[in-house]
């Protein structure tokens, strides 16, 4: 059992989506208290040593196998999604899937290898067989010698990962299992196992709730129950912490705001879940521009996924420049490439103030719900396509589809099922301006 695991720790970080949950929060001292040696097992351009002072390990070499994302990671995910589609007859789990590219001979030589296994390989035992693959690959790699032999030196009782969704977790996971070390891992989102996004297997598990755990069990039948614990989730705490809460005027002051106004919080979405995320950033805009010559005095705060550069809202920012104020995440770029952006503790109490100092959140389908429900704020998710809507665009109708939603009460949030009903919905949370 894992509560007859020792003291020394390494938390693994693949990438940077696990800072939020236990760089960030009180887990570290928590666990200190408890008497565990932690360690940051550090594979991210972010150092946990110069920002936060928290002791590291680096994880110098990145390079996994050339095949392990593009090819093998690929198709076992698509067999998984094959596998769940095929057991619960459900047209859902195909929509999961990204495209394939077929554009040039090196995409179709890949391509044509994810849709052979794809088509072939849907069984456990294919399933299996790409596992294998897969873990062979990384073995084969330099990098899981070096990260082998920082093991073989320091000896950790556990090696914790905070998501199961990184290729780059593979190699340090098995060279662990291969040296006799419990393994352990953090499923990150609520929306990741109906997803086939998990590319480790690991001797124990964490998880938010009890369905996640069931799910667990249902997509992974491996999988025993004893392995399994229900913890919650640290990614929330911060709401709870009223000592990073800015009085109202003071928080205005830093942002340019009016501290006289009601403010709508538009949450941004990324290029892939909501393609025409501006559009429902215009039509909010629209709604509140309405409402504003009726008397109400409401802003709206934008909120930009941290992730996405693109410049998609320029318009509608410059249109509505006297309603909308941007106020972007503090992330920080530290490296060329878009994975090597990473949030910053700085950003939690920036998104605790934003939640606690607007009304509600107009978002497409993430877990923005649950930040603002923390400050008893409500969320309205758009549920209609626009006109612009093309062939090969995404209708954003389709995340409400996933497996995810269909536990979630239909009063759970407030529903626009066209643009319409915004200026309903606004009216009657707000009061006009005496």
């Amino acid at each position: 059992m894992i509560k007859n695991i020792k003291s020394k720790v390494f938390i693994l970080f693949p990438d940077g989506v696990g800072l939020r949950n236990f760089a960030f929060t009180q887990f570290k001292e928590i666990g200190e208290q408890q008497g565990f040696d932690i360690t940051y097992w550090n594979n991210t351009v972010f150092s946990l040593e110069k920002e936060l002072g928290y002791p590291e390990l680096k994880i110098e070499s990145t390079r996994i196998h050339p095949k392990t994302p593009v090819i093998i990671n690929h198709a076992r995910k698509r067999v998984e999604l094959s596998l769940s589609r095929k057991r619960t007859k459900d047209k859902v789990y195909p929509t999961y899937r990204f495209p394939l590219r077929w554009n040039n001979l090196k995409n179709i030589a890949k391509s044509s290898f994810v849709k052979f296994h794809e088509t072939f390989s849907a069984t456990p035992e294919g399933w299996q067989r790409l596992m294998d693959q897969m873990n062979a690959a990384e073995r084969s790699t330099q990098r899981y010698q070096e990260v082998k032999a920082q093991l073989e030196e320091h000896r950790p009782d556990l090696v914790f990962c905070t998501t199961q969704r990184a290729t780059q977790a593979i190699a340090p996971i098995l060279a662990a299992q291969d040296l006799g070390i419990k393994t352990a891992c953090w499923i990150y989102s609520w929306d990741n196992l109906p997803k086939g996004m998990t590319t480790i297997e690991t001797d124990y598990y964490f998880v938010w709730s009890e369905l996640m755990k069931s799910q667990l069990l249902e997509y992974y039948p491996k999988t025993r129950e004893e392995q399994i614990f229900v913890t919650g989730t640290p990614q929330f705490e911060p709401h709870y912490d009223n000592s990073i809460l800015l009085a109202r005027k003071r928080y205005c002051e830093q942002h340019g705001l009016d501290e006289k106004k009601d403010y709508i919080c538009f949450s941004g979405d990324d290029t892939t879940t909501s393609p025409l995320d501006h559009l429902y950033l215009k039509d909010t805009a629209e709604a509140v521009q309405k409402l504003n010559d009726r008397g109400y005095n409401i802003g709206i705060i934008f909120r930009p996924v941290p992730v996405d550069h693109s410049d998609r809202y320029s318009e509608i920012l410059k249109e509505f420049d006297d309603i909308i104020t941007t106020i972007k995440p503090l992330w920080k770029p530290m490296g060329e490439h878009w994975n090597q952006v990473m949030p910053t503790k700085e950003d939690f109490a920036l998104l605790v103030n934003t939640c606690h100092h607007c009304e509600l959140v107009v978002n497409i389908c993430s877990s923005m719900v649950f930040d603002f429900v923390a400050h008893d704020k409500p969320t309205i998710y758009p549920n209609y396509e626009q006109p612009e809507l093309k062939k090969g665009i995404r209708d954003i109708g389709q995340n409400y589809k996933y497996v995810h939603f269909k536990t979630m009460p239909s009063d759970a949030v407030v529903w626009a099922h066209k643009k319409e009903e915004y200026l309903y919905r606004y009216s009657t949370a707000f009061r006009k301006s005496s």
